[in-house]
């Protein structure tokens, strides 16, 4: 296909989203001026109707990395970093931070590129637990499927401890996390260890206004390694999410986001042998409108990502461009649910989104620039802090421009679950089904299955335990299945309100379907300092 007859469908290509968002947009216009809402502005419900509003910074990582004591160390998260995980997720497009897009990088002729890695086509996900991958929902991948569509909940009011900086009406709560960790990746007959330095910074900055809200998350890790040998792990996010009030039974959520990080080797798509992946950057915008009518809830959200990749530093000392990943998504939502009562609520929701490459065609010659559509129906869950969550099931399918392509579908089980038995411990469960993008000659792509756990206990008065696991099962249509699987376990000992010592250990195994399998084993200890 040519590059001008590439170029000249694009137009018309755009017309899916936005004619699902005029649409959305006409369900979604109060016009029933006496319809009542069990839910007004300030409640639960101001989230934007999509799962629970939980803190927008909060993440699910299956692993522990060395920064996982920074995430655990401030006690009004209930979240653990890996600074390990491969996933960046982008800040959810519908209000909330999103989840997660990893497969689709282009295999080279020479075999330079064999793999496929961030590329995905926006689906559907499941308003839950963050996962953060670089496969997110409306990742910039072609896919944006990563995580589950974390729609833009609005922020949860935090009790005043006293800590945080106050800045007008503002609130900066800041941390930082140094530790040493040890590092040992064992691959068919080979063995690496290294032992690196992980400075880890953390801030959440949100507004105590009387009506709307604004919050600002962030978080960086920078590795240095100080024996051994072995790639470093750098990563960088920040979402911002605005919420306005518009009546008390409308609002608004617009969001914006940035993320960086590495490309994992033990992706798809990563470069076989490389001395130093990629790096991805993804820059997100969204927004969302959610109405309540009656018993009826409305959301109706459209959202942009852009993905772009640097070059690979190959083991020779040559440097291999990978712009022709570059791509841009979009994406529009319409979501209906019906109030049973104020703790159930069964939903239907659409997605149709599309990614176009800079590239009329990458490396090999054909064009992925796709069409996505997907659909699934559910049920929302909240009894109160004991249980709350949501579980959907649908079906998702990504159609190439290339001919030569085949069509990537999958039926789909999304969801998140927060368990409280008792005062202390908290059991997170979440549930993902993602389509990635492939970049090798002629393979479309695979559906990614994730599903995520994490239980946190707190043993003494100044002790918190934390244990992790994921396994994640790659689908691939023409060759054998991969299965990755981590497990973790951390412990806080909070020394005051101001310190914090943590100790972590993970393990991680993956299944490689086109080569030796993998062992990665890490252990470390830090301190945080949280003001």
């Amino acid at each position: 296909m040519s590059k001008k007859t590439h170029s000249g469908e694009r137009p018309a290509r755009l017309l899916g989203p936005a004619a699902l968002l005029v649409a959305s947009a006409a369900l979604l216009v109060p016009h029933m001026a006496d319809a009542q809402s069990t839910y007004r502005a300030g409640t639960s419900r101001q989230s934007n109707g999509d799962i629970y509003g939980t803190d927008s910074n909060s993440r699910t990582d299956p692993g522990l990395g060395a920064d996982s004591g920074a995430a655990l160390g401030d006690r009004s998260r209930n979240t653990f970093d890996n600074g390990r995980e491969d996933d960046l997720s982008a800040g959810n497009p519908y209000g909330t931070t999103a989840a997660t897009a990893t497969p689709g990088s282009p295999l080279s002729a020479t075999g330079l590129r064999s793999g496929s890695m961030l590329q995905g086509t926006p689906l559907p996900q499941a308003d839950s637990l963050d996962a953060d991958d670089l496969n997110t929902l409306i990742d910039a991948e072609q896919n944006p499927a990563e995580g589950p569509l974390d729609p833009g909940e609005a922020p949860v009011t935090r009790t005043d401890d006293g800590l945080g900086l106050r800045l007008g009406s503002f609130r900066l709560r800041p941390s930082v996390n140094e530790s040493i960790n040890t590092e040992t990746t064992r691959s068919g007959g080979g063995k690496s260890t290294r032992t690196y330095l992980s400075t880890t910074g953390n801030w959440d900055l949100r507004s105590d206004w009387s009506r709307h809200a604004l919050t600002v998350v962030g978080e960086g890790t920078f590795e240095r390694n100080i024996s051994g040998r072995g790639a470093t792990d750098p990563q960088a996010r920040i979402d911002g999410t605005l919420r306005l009030d518009l009546a008390d039974d409308t609002i608004a959520n617009l969001t914006a986001g940035y993320a960086y990080q590495r490309e994992d080797a033990n992706d798809p798509n990563a470069i076989a042998d490389a001395l130093d992946q990629a790096d991805v950057n993804r820059f997100t915008g969204g927004a969302a409108l959610v109405r309540d009518l009656g018993l009826i809830r409305g959301t109706a959200g459209i959202a942009v990502t852009r993905t772009t990749y640097g070059s690979v530093r190959l083991s020779d000392g040559r440097s291999l461009s990978l712009a022709d990943r570059d791509r841009t998504a979009i994406e529009g939502r319409l979501r209906l649910g019906y109030e049973i009562s104020p703790a159930i609520i069964p939903f239907v929701e659409a997605t149709i989104g599309q990614a176009d490459y800079d590239s009329s065609v990458d490396f090999a010659g054909y064009a992925r620039s796709s069409n996505s559509y997907a659909g699934r129906a559910g049920i929302e869950l909240d009894l109160g802090e004991k249980l709350r969550g949501e579980l959907a099931l649908g079906y998702a399918a990504v159609d190439y421009e290339d001919r030569r392509l085949t069509t990537i579908d999958a039926f789909t089980a999304d969801g998140a679950l927060a368990w409280s038995p008792q005062r202390g411990t908290v059991l997170d469960l979440g549930l993902r089904t993602t389509v990635q993008d492939s970049t090798a000659p002629g393979a479309s792509g695979w559906v990614d299955y994730q599903l995520t756990s994490s239980l946190s206990h707190v043993i003494l008065q100044d002790l918190t335990g934390r244990l992790t696991g994921s396994a994640t099962l790659r689908d691939f249509p023409t060759s054998q299945n991969e299965l990755n699987w981590q497990l973790g376990a951390g412990l806080i000992w909070t020394i005051n309100r101001y310190f914090d010592v943590t100790a972590n250990l993970g393990y991680e195994h993956t299944d490689s379907a086109s080569g030796a399998d993998s062992n990665l084993v890490r252990a470390g200890v830090g301190l945080t300092l949280r003001r």
